[in-house]
């Protein structure tokens, strides 16, 4: 008989304690101030729970759901050292699945997503949603998600607490300025990874009206919204960031008038949340190039099916994963527009990496192909690496690039100059054996080939550098423990299982 996992253990404990109490769903949702949907998730075991959850349940029914130490929460054991092989399928991209739930806040009507990331950051936005009167359904076994807005958002009822779990609430001022003269948002959340400044967004977005006092102690970002020149617009981007130029488009798509977006983000969440509009009926010129020019309109009021596309981070996860363990995978349906810099640089480091043909993602515009990822002799790379914006190297997938460093031979320099911390988590991997020296909180050497050892570690607080030292944990031979894995769910959907899937030795951790 299949083990239960830990999520569908918890959920039938909540149904029982729920039941016992004679309450229905939607009065424990009431009760903890959260959605009806939330609740069901949970007790079908399709929610990766948070420990904050449990902890509110648990105080909510007056006795322990788990018995956990409250300094941790989801956690997992590693036995490394073993191969992979098999074939992986890439989800849909979380980024752009993100970005897609914000600009459905444009559409009067039905919005459908198929095949939408079901992870905890998607999870966070569709709690958002719910609690100011979106009706959010999942369909078709839980793989597509329809989003049908109300006559009129109640923004008095959001959830506080949802929000700040996640970054992507900032996209919700370019839907929202359009909506209402004033409104509040609670503070952006996200991974630890230091300071991320919002004035981008505030700069850009006051050629639509909006003001936005973030100076308070408030937590709120307090915004007003006055009328503005209905001439055509053209604004500047001071950084060429993925939210800053989503939120442009998503206020250009209810402009009634011409926006040109000039120095925008072409990486892939943003041609994603292009499409969409498109499909909404907003004409939108220079996809995939940093100059866009968007010919908005007075109302949209469209029922619409999207198909978000595949996630190159993702994909750049098992890739990593493979080369890390010197493993034979097949990677299925990676977005190979969005590869094709990093698959140059391993190359460079001696990868072996058979590419297959192209063929189009679902929504019709994205290239995907297959690859093949060969037992490679990795050796350093003669110039150090280092993320730039699309279609240079990501910045996401450069934390895996210190793992797979970590098992090349020779010294690599890691040079990550966007984000202030992730540098220093790389220095995590020393705690599995790897040499690493950090030079300062952007810039690191890794010297391979490791010899990797296991360890007992608490997850980093931060998506990608997580997931690394999972990977590094599968490298290790022995067993590791790698406590409160919440980053992880955050972004990736069932990743230990779907590891799993290519023969990586991992179970969830109990007794903690």
């Amino acid at each position: 008989m299949k083990q239960p996992t830990y999520q569908e253990e918890i959920g039938r404990v909540v149904t029982r304690m729920r039941k016992e109490k004679g309450m229905t769903q939607s009065e424990l949702a009431s009760a903890l101030k959260t959605s009806q949907s939330a609740i069901h998730r949970i007790e079908s075991g399709q929610q990766n729970i948070s420990f904050e959850m449990v902890k509110r349940l648990s105080d909510y029914f007056g006795e322990p759901i788990l018995s956990v130490n409250t300094s941790v929460s989801q956690g997992v054991v590693v036995e490394g050292g073993h191969e992979l092989s098999g074939e992986i399928t890439i989800n849909t991209s979380k980024n752009a699945a993100v970005g897609l739930l914000c600009a459905a806040l444009l559409n009067k009507g039905k919005t459908t997503l198929h095949r939408l990331a079901r992870i905890e950051e998607v999870y966070r936005i569709i709690e958002v949603l719910q609690s100011i009167g979106v009706d959010c359904r999942w369909t078709n076994r839980h793989r597509d998600l329809e989003i049908i807005p109300p006559a009129e958002l109640k923004m008095d009822q959001l959830d506080v607490e949802a929000a700040r779990k996640t970054r992507s609430i900032i996209m919700f001022m370019g839907p929202l300025l359009h909506r209402y003269k004033e409104f509040t948002l609670p503070y952006a959340g996200g991974c630890s990874l230091g300071v991320r400044t919002v004035e981008p967004h505030l700069r850009a977005l006051r050629n639509f009206g909006l003001e936005v006092d973030a100076t308070t102690n408030s937590g709120f970002y307090q915004a007003t919204v006055s009328k503005t020149s209905q001439e055509n617009k053209r604004i500047v981007l001071i950084e060429r960031g993925d939210t800053v130029t989503e939120n442009i488009l998503m206020a250009a798509a209810l402009f009634p008038g011409e926006t040109k977006i000039i120095g925008a983000s072409p990486n892939y969440m943003v041609q994603d949340v292009c499409f969409y509009l498109e499909a909404l009926g907003v004409k939108i010129d220079g996809i995939g190039t940093t100059n866009l020019t968007v010919h908005g309109l007075k109302e949209i009021n469209t029922d619409v099916e999207y198909s978000p596309s595949e996630d190159p981070i993702e994909a750049m996860s098992f890739i990593a994963a493979g080369l890390a363990t010197h493993s034979e995978i097949k990677v299925c349906r990676a977005p190979i527009e969005f590869l094709e810099i990093e698959l140059e640089v391993l190359k460079s480091m001696n990868a072996e990496i058979e590419v297959g043909a192209e063929y189009l993602s679902n929504n019709g515009r994205t290239r995907l192909a297959d690859l093949v990822i060969k037992k490679s002799d990795l050796v350093a790379p003669a110039d150090k690496i280092h993320p730039m914006p699309f279609p240079g190297l990501n910045i996401d997938n450069l934390p895996f690039f210190s793992v797979i460093a970590a098992s090349a031979r020779g010294r690599t320099l890691i040079h990550d100059w966007v984000f202030e911390n992730r540098a220093i988590y790389v220095t995590e991997l020393s705690k599995l054996n790897a040499r690493v020296e950090l030079l300062d909180a952007h810039r690191v050497y890794v010297e391979g080939p490791a010899n990797w050892r296991p360890a007992e570690l608490v997850s980093p607080p931060a998506l990608r550098p997580a997931v690394v030292v999972l990977i590094a944990m599968l490298a290790a031979p022995g067993v590791s423990v790698l406590r409160n894995t919440y980053s992880i769910n955050r972004g990736y959907q069932d990743f230990a299982n779907r590891l799993r899937h290519l023969g990586a030795q991992i179970s969830n951790l109990t007794g903690i």
